[in-house]
């Protein structure tokens, strides 16, 4: 699997991206949400991404944060919901708004995205009703300074761990450890596995 990709832009065509990595060009498909963040061509940016594999093509998809790719991975767990369909969410809607308006049960704001109809919504929201803990925990933070928070809480959401316990967890973990994120993830993990999964 390729998780991450770091290299030069040498072309832009929403939503495809050709990045060059040491002399390979990948051609990466993105959301406009991570298209709009991109530098100018030729700049040198790191993209987290997504490989599918299927019997024609292995097809790269790419995201400025965590938290885009987090999002699209679940929307991918969802029945009818392909890879060209979470890219059109992801599109339309921030991370948070797709948290806000799953949490929310608001189709309709789902709707307003071209190429997700009615019953579309519907199965994105009654899906991923259960998973919201993961996408907010994922979401981006407010602060700079709530960036290693942010990661922390994402990686132990998607371990399983409920967002109170884990945000116990993971302030104490900062506070002791002063920020690192290793130290602080390996912190709150033993403090999660002495109090148990919740």
């Amino acid at each position: 699997m390729i998780g991450r990709l770091s290299g030069t832009i040498v072309e832009k065509r929403p939503p495809l991206v050709l990045l060059d990595v040491q002399g390979v060009a990948y051609e990466i498909d993105v959301p406009m949400s991570t298209f709009y963040q991109l530098p100018a061509t030729g700049a040198k940016i790191t993209l987290h991404t997504h490989l599918l594999v299927r019997e024609d093509a292995h097809l790269l998809y790419g995201f400025a944060t965590e938290s885009e790719r987090t999002a699209f991975r679940q929307l991918l767990k969802i029945s009818g919901i392909g890879a060209r369909t979470a890219l059109s969410v992801l599109s339309g809607l921030t991370v948070d708004e797709l948290y806000h308006a799953v949490a929310a049960e608001d189709a309709a704001r789902l709707i307003k995205i071209p190429g997700i109809g009615r019953k579309t919504a519907e199965r994105i929201v009654l899906e991923l009703r259960d998973k919201v803990s993961a996408l907010e925990g994922s979401a981006t933070g407010g602060a700079p300074g709530d960036g290693t928070r942010t990661d922390l809480l994402s990686a132990l959401v998607n371990l399983g761990y409920h967002r109170p316990a884990a945000e116990k967890a993971v302030d104490a973990a900062l506070a002791a450890t002063g920020g690192a994120f290793e130290a602080s993830l390996r912190r709150a993990l033993e403090s999660l596995t002495r109090g148990g999964r919740k």
